[in-house]
């Protein structure tokens, strides 16, 4: 039951969440102002945290379906 509805929730979430992160720091590097030098860094970790987060969920659901 967990894993029909919270899962697929989080899942979605994530990948929304790592999408908006990498759109926001391709704006900032376009950009090349000083937000970009202050963030660019933090953006890039947090894509990361949640592209992480994605594939664990989405493996979680793999796994849990069987």
């Amino acid at each position: 039951m967990f894993t029909t509805s919270i899962l697929p929730v989080i899942l979605v979430i994530s990948m929304i969440l790592a999408l908006l992160m990498v759109v926001i720091g391709v704006i900032a590097m376009a950009k090349n102002g000083n937000f970009n030098k202050k963030h660019s860094n933090k953006l890039m970790r947090m894509r990361v945290l949640f592209q992480g987060i994605a594939v664990f969920v989405f493996a979680a659901i793999i796994y849990l379906s069987r």
